[in-house]
Parts: C-alpha cells; structure tokens; sequence
C-alpha cells in the first residue's frame, strides 16, 4: 500500500520538479502543534524533492492575544484589524520575534533550509482609506529579488504579511491572503496553495461532503449569486481568481488540520481540497 502511494506521487514530483509553489498558511490551523509539524513535514518533503517553496504565514490570533495581554481588546472593521500606532508594534513584534521563527525552527527541524524574510523587505503598500483602520494597507508593489536569490540557493523565504508604506515609509499591517497573492503574481508560480481551517469551498459550509474539488473561474460569479461564495470567502476567492489570470497556473484551498494535506492535494490524482484553474 505503502509503496503504491509512492508510485502515484512519482509523475508529480517529476513533473513538478524545479518549480515554484507558495504556500500561504493561516487561520487556528496555526494554534495546534501536530497541524504546523504535519504542515512543516510536507514542506520539507516538497523542498527534498526539488520544489522551490515560499510560504506566507498570517498570525492574527497569536497577535490577539498579545493585544488582550498589553491591556487592549481588539478591535476589527470588515473582518480586518484596526491597526494604530501601539498595534501596529505589536502586530510587528509578534509576526517579526515569535510566529516567523516558530515556523522556521519547525521547518529546520524536519531537514529543510529556511530562512526569515520580513515582508517589508519586500512589499510597497498604501494605506488603505476606506474604511480607514489605521496603518492597514495594500499592496502595490513586489520585490521578488531576495525571494530568487533564497530559492536558487535552496532556502525556504518564510514571509510575514506586512509592508513598508510608498508614502510614508511607515510600517504597515497587510492581510495575508492579499499579501501571498501579490507575492505569487509577482513570481507567476506553478501553484498557489492556502492551506487554513476549512476542508476548502463548500455549497454548504457546514457540510464537508459538499466540498467542490474543482472550480473554474467562470463559474465564480454564478456561486457568488448563489451564496456559496460568501464572507470571509468573498476576498479569498477574488484573490485566488486574480492570480490566476495574472499568470498562477493553478490554486489550491486545503485544510490544514488533515494530516499531510499538501502532499496528498499535490501528489495524487484525488486531492483533498478545492482546486481552482482557468
């Protein structure tokens, strides 16, 4: 049985060999232990095989928490946070001394080569105005030179989602789906995966064997119509959709909290979330 799933994965780790994938990872998929060692083995395992990996990783409950403990509650407009001044430190110190490294000790740990790259390094963003939440922006730019020079010398970039301000130069809080997204537009890479908390898009959200295992962009808007496409899923698929058309060859929703989710969505004809293409 073993060795059956070994040759099943054989054509795809040929085919899929010296590419790209970015991975961006989020949601309390990040809050259990077993799911970032089971997330961080199949990254390794993908950079053994010869896959170049970026990963872009959100930490909004770590910096929740940090916020609660500093004596402020949290505060959100449209599902993202309002960032001012003291946040934005916060947001900065948790992401930059404690979610990064924890994920890039965890990737060393299983053999892989990973490294911290902070994402003002390399995103330009602008201040989002509407709603105004504070130091929030967008992406507007993406440098993707220190993202090569890692990946050509076998390095995992472990991405934080923030950005330095066109403007003003000022630190800001981006969102880490959009963020990822900009970065994998920016590379054009062979997939793009969001690995998080939900099996990937249902018709019924609270049902797992609804799951839709392959979308195509057309047929976005119709789900959108219908319901399926809604709230926090809104963002996620526009994102995924325009990444596609600006170069992604193909997008992937996984759940996080399967054990192996990557290697069994990447290297089997199966998978086990919802696969987006042109």
């Amino acid at each position: 049985m073993k060795a059956a799933v070994l040759a099943e994965a054989l054509p795809y780790i040929q085919n899929f060999k010296g590419s790209v994938i970015l991975i961006k990872l989020g949601g309390s998929v990040m809050e259990v232990e077993a799911n970032l060692d089971s997330i961080a083995c199949d990254i390794a395992f993908l950079n053994a095989v010869g896959i170049k990996v970026v990963l872009v990783h959100g930490g909004g409950k770590a910096i929740s928490r940090a916020i609660r403990e500093s004596g402020h509650e949290p505060s959100f407009v449209d599902g993202q946070r309002v960032t001012d001044a003291p946040t934005m430190e916060i947001v900065r110190r948790t992401l930059n001394n404690s979610v990064n490294p924890d994920i890039v000790r965890r990737l060393c740990q299983f053999g892989a080569n990973a490294k911290p790259l902070h994402g003002n390094w390399i995103f330009l963003a602008r201040k989002i105005e509407n709603p105004d939440r504070g130091y929030v922006g967008e992406v507007v730019e993406v440098s993707t030179r220190s993202v090569c020079e890692m990946l050509d010398a076998g390095i995992i970039p472990v991405v934080t989602p923030l950005g330095t301000g066109v403007e003003d130069a000022h630190l800001y809080n981006v969102n880490a789906d959009l963020a990822a997204a900009a970065l994998a537009k920016a590379l054009k890479v062979r997939k793009f995966v969001l690995v998080s908390d939900v099996p990937g898009l249902m018709k019924d959200p609270s049902d797992a064997a609804t799951l839709i295992s392959t979308l195509n962009l057309g047929e976005i808007e119709g789900l959108k119509r219908d319901g399926v496409i809604s709230g926090g899923m809104l963002p996620k698929i526009a994102s995924c959709a325009d990444a596609i058309r600006e170069g992604v060859r193909k997008v992937h929703l996984v759940d996080g909290r399967m054990a192996h989710s990557l290697l069994l969505e990447i290297f089997t004809r199966q998978g086990v979330g919802t696969e987006i293409t042109e």
